[in-house]
């Protein structure tokens, strides 16, 4: 059991953020990227609502994905607050991407379970897939900026008012080396522990 414990905080402990930009262009293959959904479909999920849910863009659809969302962020910033190195970043966001996915909360048919749990169940689901990414080599950054969290994002993926998108998938391979993990606060000052 403990050659266990040990795979699998190694895996937790190396998971990385790496910026689309820093990736190679490589294509992952679909069905790895298949494996990955696989596993974030194990997230825990209270009365078994399995409200997440993905979109994959690969291939060409990648670049006409980031098309849309660049048009999107065009279509609806005021002038005032509009930049256009913003509008290049989110053109240019999967040019070294393998796969793109819109992750999201589908809101399930049981109104006794409250959003947040369900918000709560589908982040469970992006980390299975993170991890999973980290396990196969993959390099992975999950996006929220741009127009993620703007309705106008819901609307041109169809998706429903109480649906919440919780961010942009970039998968791909990189040449960089990994960074060192760090964290700011100390555990104990994290946790109360009673007896």
């Amino acid at each position: 059991m403990e050659d266990h414990y040990q795979h699998i905080a190694h895996i937790i402990r190396n998971r990385r953020t790496t910026k689309p930009a820093a990736m190679n262009g490589q294509r992952v293959p679909d069905e790895q990227v298949w494996q990955l959904l696989a596993l974030a479909d194990w997230a825990p999920t209270h009365g078994h609502t399995e409200p997440w849910r993905f979109i994959v863009y690969a291939g060409p659809k990648v670049k006409v994905f980031c098309e849309a969302h660049a048009d999107l962020y065009l279509q609806e910033t005021l002038p005032d607050q509009y930049h256009e190195s913003k509008y290049e970043k989110l053109l240019h966001m999967g040019d070294q991407a393998s796969h793109v996915l819109v992750a999201y909360m589908q809101r399930g048919n049981l109104p006794k379970i409250p959003a947040l749990e369900e918000i709560a169940a589908t982040s469970c689901a992006i980390q299975n897939l993170l991890l999973g990414a980290t396990a196969l080599g993959i390099a992975s950054y999950w996006g929220s900026g741009g127009m993620a969290y703007h309705p106008a994002m819901k609307t041109m993926l169809q998706l429903r008012e109480e649906d919440v998108v919780l961010g942009i998938l970039y998968l791909g391979y990189s040449d960089k080396p990994q960074s060192d993990g760090k964290r700011q606060i100390p555990l104990d000052e994290k946790v109360v522990w009673q007896e």
